[in-house]
């Protein structure tokens, strides 16, 4: 049995890839603020500019390339048992050969009726105004914007609360209720965050931080891992 390593990637990782989030330094996302573009009032608002704002997203994605942190979670499949819970709305993550993600936050190649999120259609161009999900109502972004509720996050837990390792990768912990799964880890299991800039963490006995790029990180922690793992991914006593 491969032991089951559970990893929350946030946009630090994509950021590698070229993709830029509004966690940057100067606060916002590609130059716009947050209300503006991620938020059901920006919708109400202006339903063309949030399209266009994701649309442009969904190129920038398209045109992007999963990084040496991507790849070496993917890599760590042969080893263990490998669950990646993402913040992130890109594929990055499934490009790069990893099996089993789940997207807290939603996903940019996919859209949904305005008024029902379980109409849901593959989108890899442009989402235009005036184009009408199966009951009618228009199709907007497929994401959980700010101030939504985010539905995923009960298996996350519950994934979280299972593992017999965890990891972040390029997250600031700031954003909730996705920081807050670090605290479904049960106290005995491992716990390893890489980051550029390590966030405030919850005391620990068993907390290893390695503060880097995620992509040296992500090497540094398949090093550690499959050392202290084997390679078969079973824990050694």
């Amino acid at each position: 049995m491969k032991k089951r390593l559970v990893v929350l990637s946030g946009a630090g990782i994509s950021a590698e890839s070229g993709l830029q989030t509004f966690r940057d330094s100067d606060g916002l996302w590609e130059g716009h603020a947050v209300e503006d573009v991620a938020t059901p009032t920006a919708w109400a608002k202006n339903k063309q500019w949030v399209l266009d704002f994701y649309n442009a997203r969904r190129r920038a994605v398209k045109a992007a390339e999963p990084n040496d942190a991507h790849k070496g979670l993917a890599f760590l499949e042969q080893f263990f048992e490998v669950q990646i819970i993402t913040q992130n709305i890109d594929d990055l993550h499934e490009r790069a050969g990893s099996s089993n993600v789940l997207h807290l936050h939603g996903e940019i190649f996919k859209m949904c009726s305005e008024r029902n999120k379980g109409h849901i259609t593959p989108i890899r161009e442009d989402i235009t105004l005036g184009q009408l999900a199966p009951d009618g109502n228009q199709f907007r972004p497929f994401i959980v914007w700010f101030g939504e509720a985010v539905p995923l996050m009960p298996r996350a837990a519950e994934i979280a609360a299972q593992c017999d390792c965890f990891a972040v990768v390029g997250t600031s912990l700031a954003v909730y209720p996705a920081a807050g799964l670090v605290d479904c880890v049960k106290p005995e299991i491992p716990l390893y965050v890489i980051d550029k800039k390590i966030p405030p963490l919850p005391r620990r006995s068993n907390l290893s931080v390695i503060e880097t790029s995620a992509g040296v990180g992500v090497k540094k922690l398949a090093e550690i891992l499959t050392d202290l793992h084997g390679n078969q991914g079973t824990a050694k006593t």
